[in-house]
């Protein structure tokens, strides 16, 4: 059995740790972009999961420089981070690769000139990597570490369809291949519990992840959000959402199957309180991340056992 500094999956924190020596926290910031999947160039209004935020509720607003978003964001850490922190320059809002090559360059060569930031991560859809845009990441990779975060979901293409996810698996696996080619870090974004999706759907999921020995992943629990398609649907009775023993259950198995490698970069994520419809046991992040602990501990969990 592994163990990452004391926990059974090789999680963010651990990772971190080793590769800079201390403690690294994130600054959410806005790179004033929109997505294909809302200005009609793929779709409009989004996944039906997104938020009028475009994920990136937590982040500061473009009207302010890079400069002041990154002040503004250190300023909610600042108790804890202490002077000698160092941080990530976290592009999350929308699609961050959606834009002229010119505006990119400028942008990222500025998060990355920022003395305290450490690494550059990039939130973005693999339809909107094309291939100057990769080799510009590459180039900047050379400067400070450049991850690059790509919102796949899920891989059966039925529920794609039904989540408007605007892109086939093609596409991701293209997408994929170039980044990697590059010497780009992927970290890969799944949602579990997504409508329609049966237990054993999910793991095929991350089954496919496993064999790509991908650099990192993100599991989400689908939150139902106020105002999104999503939320109306479940209003319905349309599907219904996961309760606590069976996501816990569910992210322990993904991790059986996930290789030694992988970073985990999220175990579940969080929404805006005000904005969330369901799971309401979901807005207590503490109780979830306590259970999920207790759980593979009392169940002897770790990652890759099943790999």
């Amino acid at each position: 059995m592994n163990s990452w500094n004391g926990k059974p999956y090789h999680s963010l924190d651990f990772h971190l740790k080793e590769m800079f020596g201390r403690k690294v926290y994130k600054l959410a910031l806005d790179g004033g972009m929109t997505c294909p999947n809302r200005d009609g160039s793929v779709g409009r209004g989004g996944c039906i999961f997104c938020s009028q935020g475009g994920s990136g509720d937590f982040a500061a607003k473009k009207q302010l420089s890079l400069r002041e978003q990154a002040d503004l964001a250190k300023k909610l850490v600042e108790k804890k981070a202490g002077p000698d922190a160092l941080y990530i320059a976290y592009f999350q809002s929308y699609t961050n690769t959606y834009a002229p090559l010119s505006y990119l360059e400028a942008l990222f060569t500025e998060a990355v000139s920022l003395p305290e930031v450490c690494a550059l991560s990039i939130g973005t859809r693999p339809d909107c990597l094309p291939d100057e845009t990769v080799a510009l990441l590459s180039r900047l990779n050379q400067e400070k570490p450049v991850w690059v975060e790509l919102g796949l979901q899920t891989i059966h293409e039925s529920t794609a369809r039904f989540i408007r996810r605007g892109y086939g698996l093609p596409v991701f696996e293209d997408a994929f291949r170039r980044l990697r080619a590059a010497g780009l870090t992927v970290i890969v974004h799944v949602i579990l519990g997504l409508p329609g999706e049966t237990r054993e759907d999910m793991l095929e999921t991350i089954r496919y992840l496993a064999g790509l020995k991908i650099d990192g992943i993100k599991l989400q629990l689908l939150h139902v959000l106020k105002g999104t398609d999503l939320d109306r649907l479940y209003r319905q009775g349309a599907f219904q959402v996961l309760e606590l023993s069976q996501y816990l259950e569910l992210v322990g198995d993904c991790l059986k199957l996930l290789p030694p490698e992988t970073v985990i970069h999220r175990l579940t994520g969080d929404g805006p309180r005000s904005l969330l419809t369901a799971p309401l046991w979901s807005g207590n992040k503490r109780l979830v991340l306590n259970s999920m602990a207790r759980y593979l501990k009392e169940n002897k969990i770790y990652q890759g056992q099943e790999y």
